[in-house]
């Protein structure tokens, strides 16, 4: 199911991805999560794996996974489109 949701989701950015000037694309690929926010997901992902997160801290993990996924679909996009302006025609 995973495959599919991300299959979509590429789908659904391209639009996205193929709008991103030079320096907004730059600026996409370096994007990171904040020190805290990091921790959080790391302990919630304990806590899911180790079967001890609460309903609400499934969902919660699960919506920091789907955001994982769409941040880094659009990188990838915004990476492709830097390497490709920089070939010849």
């Amino acid at each position: 199911m995973k495959r599919a949701a991300n299959h979509v989701l590429e789908r659904l950015l391209d639009p996205i991805s193929s709008s991103l000037n030079e320096e907004a694309a730059r600026k996409l690929i370096r994007l990171k999560a904040d020190a805290k926010t990091r921790a959080l997901v790391d302990r919630l992902a304990r806590k899911c794996n180790q079967g001890e997160a609460t309903p609400d801290e499934l969902a919660e993990y699960e919506t920091y996974v789907l955001a994982g996924d769409f941040i880094a679909i659009l990188q990838a996009k915004a990476g492709l489109r830097l390497s490709r302006r920089r070939q010849p025609a």
